[in-house]
């Protein structure tokens, strides 16, 4: 159960470990510096939708090394993908810019605001390293000198000392390298009432997050042909309710959000007992009768329901329960023993309750055991921990989930035309989940090596700035 999730796309090398200086956040002009001639030339290469002009700012501006690593025809088809979706490009305004990133806010064409932070390579300035994207508009990250790692954990550990005096947050936080984590703390209370402290293996409702296995579950079985990102939703689920929707939606348009479909959050939700949603087909009754927002494939907008769609197709082409699905061939192969869809109401040993602060009281907390349903579905409220997180993580990158086509297509968002020997380094994982009494931050970097995750059983933003924090020391570790 979740509203927001966070997109991240990558072009080459996902992140270098440079500081940013601020510049005037409402600067609507690119510097007049080889950097934001970079930015400006991708901007107008993205928005003439010519191919040969994206091929030509690809061979020009990105090293030599990078394109080895993921070539232009494979940069390409991220392209036509994200062109698709975005229409074209609009500079709002200029956050922050250095030798080493330009970070900037631009409007797409369907009216979505989107963060874009363009990194430079540390050998060669005036070269694209990579390029992050971010739903909304995020404020600039810290800038700094570089520091050891032993200084970036000393700044996590005073930072998180502050948020947890001030009960901005509770939850836990793990930071690794390679798999192995350099710092992992629990704060705060499981259960307040009885002072339950949370531990490092506490369970957390992971809100949105969980869709990221719903994709995977879908790329499994695209793997196996058992579907293809381009059949309809009518050919794989002949009996949904709606036919003249169905008729209309793809599965790619589902998974990337561009469907019509919208949310299932609204007043049927709210005056539904939650005790009475348990399955995925409980969902469906919040949204299957309503028209599409927009013409599938014509815009972009945040969909659960379309998750929950997509939790469907993977029972009917597997042929199995959702959530036995999902345990069998993804939690189980990646040994995510903590991690699974809790009813609210039962007995779980070590699991966080969620709590949110009183409107207009912020020293009163509620917990969420009402606004929540009885189960989590394909498009969030899950639980899991952080270290069964970073197993995902490990196993993704190794490739125990999927070929290495198909991990570069969950790292990277790109999915290459053939079969390929090794997975793309140049991706990554970075997702976000929150709901009232809910937030969790899961970011993972296969070039660096560097996995962040944020678990938090207070109210958006607690994990997500904890997350944003520990990003921008990691960025600047030597």
């Amino acid at each position: 159960m979740v509203k927001r999730m966070m997109l991240v796309a990558r072009l080459a090398l996902l992140m270098t470990f440079s500081a940013l200086s601020i510049v005037d956040a409402q600067e609507k002009s690119l510097p007049e510096t080889p950097q934001g001639k970079i930015v400006a030339a991708y901007m107008s290469a993205f928005n003439s939708g010519d191919e040969n002009a994206m091929r030509e700012f690809f061979l020009t501006n990105v090293p030599k090394e990078a394109l080895q690593q993921r070539p232009v025809e494979g940069r390409l088809q991220r392209y036509r993908q994200m062109h698709g979706e975005m229409g074209s490009l609009e500079l709002q305004k200029v956050i922050a810019a250095s030798e080493q990133a330009v970070t900037i806010v631009a409007r797409t064409k369907n009216g979505d605001r989107l963060t874009f932070n363009f990194e430079f390579d540390s050998k060669q300035s005036d070269k694209l390293a990579g390029i992050r994207i971010e739903m909304g508009e995020q404020e600039p990250g810290e800038s700094g000198p570089p520091m050891t790692q032993n200084a970036a954990i000393s700044a996590v550990k005073k930072f998180l000392d502050e948020q947890v005096k001030a009960d901005q947050f509770s939850g836990v936080v793990l930071a690794a390298r390679n798999g192995k984590p350099f710092f992992k703390q629990a704060y705060g209370y499981a259960e307040k009432r009885h002072h339950v402290p949370n531990r490092i293996d506490t369970k957390f409702n992971l809100g949105s997050i969980n869709k990221y296995f719903t994709r995977l579950a879908i790329g499994q079985l695209a793997e196996q042909g058992k579907l293809s990102f381009d059949d309809t939703l009518i050919k794989l689920l002949p009996d949904y309710p709606n036919r003249a929707v169905a008729e209309k939606i793809t599965v790619q348009q589902l998974l990337e959000m561009s469907s019509g479909l919208g949310d299932f959050f609204g007043e049927r939700f709210e005056n539904t007992p939650k005790d009475k949603i348990r399955t995925l087909n409980d969902y469906l009754q919040f949204f299957v009768n309503d028209s599409l927002l927009f013409e599938p494939g014509t815009q972009r907008r945040y969909s659960n329901a379309g998750y929950i769609v997509l939790g469907l197709i993977v029972e009917k082409t597997s042929g199995e329960n959702y959530y036995s699905y999902v345990k069998d061939h993804i939690f189980t192969p990646a040994g995510m023993k903590n991690t699974d869809w809790y009813e609210m109401n039962a007995v779980v040993p070590n699991i966080a309750t969620g709590y949110e602060r009183v409107e207009g009281n912020e020293s009163t907390w509620i917990s969420n055991i009402y606004t929540a349903p009885q189960r989590g579905s394909s498009a969030g409220g899950g639980y899991s921990t952080a270290e069964d997180l970073l197993k995902f993580a490990v196993a993704l990158q190794e490739g125990k989930l999927f070929s290495p086509r198909y991990s570069t297509w969950m790292l990277t968002g790109n999915l290459p035309n053939e079969s390929v020997g090794k997975i793309d380094r140049s991706g990554g994982i970075g997702i976000a989940g929150g709901a009232p009494g809910i937030n969790a931050a899961f970011e993972h970097e296969v070039k660096s090596g560097f996995t962040t995750i944020v678990l938090s059983n207070y109210t958006p933003p607690s994990a997500e700035q904890v997350a944003k924090k520990i990003r921008s020391w990691l960025k600047r570790i030597e």
